[in-house]
C-alpha cells in the first residue's frame, strides 16, 4: 500500500507541473521559469510562453515516468533510476532554457 501512495503522490507532482505548463499557454505576460526571479525582456512573449510550457509538459510527464520504480518498493533496485533520472532530467531542462529559449526569446 505505502508503494502505491507514494508513486500516486509522485505523479501528482509530476501532474502539478503538467499543469503549470498548460497554463503558461493561456498567460499574457512572460511566465518565469527561475524562482524568485524577474523574467528577461522577451521579444516574443506568446512564442516564450509556448516554448517553456512545452519543457514544464515533458519534464512532467519525464517525472511520472521515473517515479514508476517506485511501485517496485524501497529496496528495488531501480530506485536509484528515479533519483538519479530526476537530477538528470532537472539540469537538461535548466541548460536547455539556458542555452536554447533565453536565447532566442531575449529582447535585444
Amino acid at each position: 500500500m505505502g508503494r502505491i501512495l507514494g508513486f500516486v503522490l509522485w505523479a501528482v507532482f509530476g501532474c502539478l507541473v503538467i499543469g503549470f505548463g498548460i497554463g503558461a499557454f493561456f498567460k499574457k505576460t512572460a511566465v518565469g521559469f527561475w524562482a524568485n526571479t524577474e523574467t528577461f525582456p522577451v521579444n516574443d512573449i506568446k512564442g516564450y510562453n509556448h516554448a517553456v510550457g512545452k519543457l514544464f509538459i515533458a519534464y512532467g510527464v519525464v517525472f511520472i515516468v521515473l517515479g514508476i520504480p517506485l511501485l517496485g518498493g524501497q529496496n528495488s533496485p531501480y530506485i536509484l533510476l528515479s533519483v538519479l533520472g530526476v537530477m538528470i532530467e532537472t539540469i537538461v531542462i535548466m541548460a536547455i532554457y539556458s542555452l536554447s529559449i533565453t536565447k532566442r526569446y531575449r529582447e535585444e
